[in-house]
């Protein structure tokens, strides 16, 4: 069997400090490149010229496999097919469009009334989104974040368009994985993971924006997004996923076995 080694692990962390080093220090990048190489050294050194091996002992072991059932019972899964190609139905493009639409209205309303119950302004939760991309709008302050600005209107309309979107589109690839609790990823998993990645990156990211976020309204606003979301996609009518064919029948030859019995004028004469 092929040795063990660490290197690979040392090499995982040495990569992992040299990126986190461009948003923390540069002696961080500067230690994640002294591992990264050294990592690289000695995994090459494991492999080359010659591996490195260990012998493990292979022991006989005898399983008996029994059962007091007297018939076995096949699950038709899908029995024009010898193999299936799981899963067999799924969402369309369409589906994940429609839910990702709907899910950033919910998300909207909510950031809106947040804007006007906390903030006397609706313009207040539009600005803070925009401050993502267009982090100048965030230096003027409290009071310019509840003015109306075309520019930060723009920027966050086009950001929460192009990001309700792509997160409906994996919705509608990922429900058809669950399919007896489609919700519960859509409503709850996937919004506390998105939610607890930006709470732990944005202090790093961008410090000054992550003091604007009440993160309750946030975390809030993900929740109705992930279940509207998640509804919408569920109730759409699946479609059938397209099932691998063998490479004969693809090519036209006659598959004994393969292919059905033609009857007809089908039939061979």
């Amino acid at each position: 069997m092929p040795a063990p080694t660490a290197w690979p692990v040392v090499l995982a962390f040495g990569v992992t400090m040299l990126f986190a080093g461009l948003v923390t220090s540069a002696s961080v990048t500067i230690l994640g490149a002294i591992l990264t190489v050294v990592a690289f050294v000695g995994w090459f050194r494991d492999v080359f010229p010659s591996e490195q091996h260990e012998s493990v002992p292979v022991h006989a072991d005898t399983a008996v496999v029994y059962t007091y059932r007297h018939q076995v019972e096949r699950l038709a899964v899908a029995p024009e097919l010898a193999r299936a190609a799981l899963p067999l139905e799924t969402y369309p493009v369409s589906a994940g469009v429609k839910g990702g639409l709907a899910g950033g209205v919910a998300m909207a309303v909510l950031a809106c009334l947040y804007g006007i119950i906390r903030q006397g302004s609706i313009w207040y939760p539009i600005n803070l989104l925009a401050a993502t991309f267009y982090t100048q709008s965030i230096y003027f302050g409290t009071t310019s974040l509840k003015a109306f600005h075309l520019n930060s209107f723009l920027i966050a309309c086009g950001i929460h368009l192009f990001t309700c979107l792509l997160v409906g589109l994996l919705y509608g690839a990922m429900l058809p994985m669950f399919p007896r609790r489609p919700i519960l990823l859509g409503g709850i998993i996937a919004p506390i993971l998105w939610s607890g990645l930006l709470y732990s990156i944005l202090g790093l990211l961008n410090p000054l924006l992550e003091q604007k976020i009440d993160w309750w309204w946030f975390v809030a606003s993900q929740f109705a997004f992930g279940i509207v979301a998640g509804v919408v996609v569920a109730r759409q009518t699946r479609i059938r996923t397209r099932q691998i064919m063998p490479f004969i029948m693809r090519a036209g030859f006659e598959a004994p076995g393969l292919s059905g019995e033609r009857s007809g004028e089908d039939a061979p004469r």
